[in-house]
């Protein structure tokens, strides 16, 4: 897992590059990052398994966390997650 900071003005957001792994390996990482995220923040989680789109969306059903995007790239896959709760 990449996680890389960068700077926005709404809300500090985490970029974590789940790219080339599979089940459940971007879900692992997204949950890496949501430990260390605050309430407010952002997550851009990029990955290549199409598993990715169901598994975040039970993700964030459970912890109920806000979906604002999932997004098919040519190279990859970009979910937006807005944590509202820890």
């Amino acid at each position: 897992m990449d996680t890389k900071m960068a700077t926005a003005t709404a809300a500090p957001r985490t970029i974590v590059d789940s790219r080339g792994s599979s089940c459940p390996g971007p879900i692992t990482d997204l949950a890496l990052a949501y430990r260390r995220a605050k309430v407010g923040d952002v997550i851009e989680l990029w990955a290549t398994d199409p598993g990715v789109k169901p598994d975040v969306r039970a993700w964030a059903a459970k912890t109920r966390n806000e979906i604002v995007s999932i997004d098919d790239q040519p190279d990859k896959i970009v979910t937006i997650v807005k944590i509202l709760r820890r």
